[in-house]
């Protein structure tokens, strides 16, 4: 509930959409709140983005392990090839004006 106070108050990014922005990976699971809260935020900021579910199959959890190295929790979201961490990492980004950065 206090999550979704906090992200109701989180402005747009500043960043316009570009063909040539980031690739953006999401790796999450089907039943994870938090992985829904973060695909929305991203879908609110106009990030486009792959999902990769890591409950569907082994192939999808060895790449999941690779990609984050070894993270346990999911959401994981990877910005070009490095992973930023989960849905607090995303939100940290935003308000300090870094993930517009990396989005560029």
């Amino acid at each position: 509930m206090v999550v979704i106070e906090i992200c109701s108050r989180i402005a747009l990014p500043n960043f316009l959409r570009t063909e040539s922005m980031p690739r953006v990976t999401v790796y999450s699971t089907a039943n994870c709140q938090i992985c829904t809260k973060a695909k929305t935020m991203l879908e609110k900021w106009k990030i486009d983005f792959d999902e990769i579910r890591i409950d569907n199959d082994h192939a999808s959890m060895k790449e999941f392990a690779e990609a984050t190295r070894g993270a346990r929790t999911v959401p994981q979201i990877i910005i070009d090839g490095e992973c930023i961490g989960g849905f607090s990492e995303l939100t940290e980004l935003h308000m300090d004006g870094e993930l517009d950065k990396l989005m560029q």
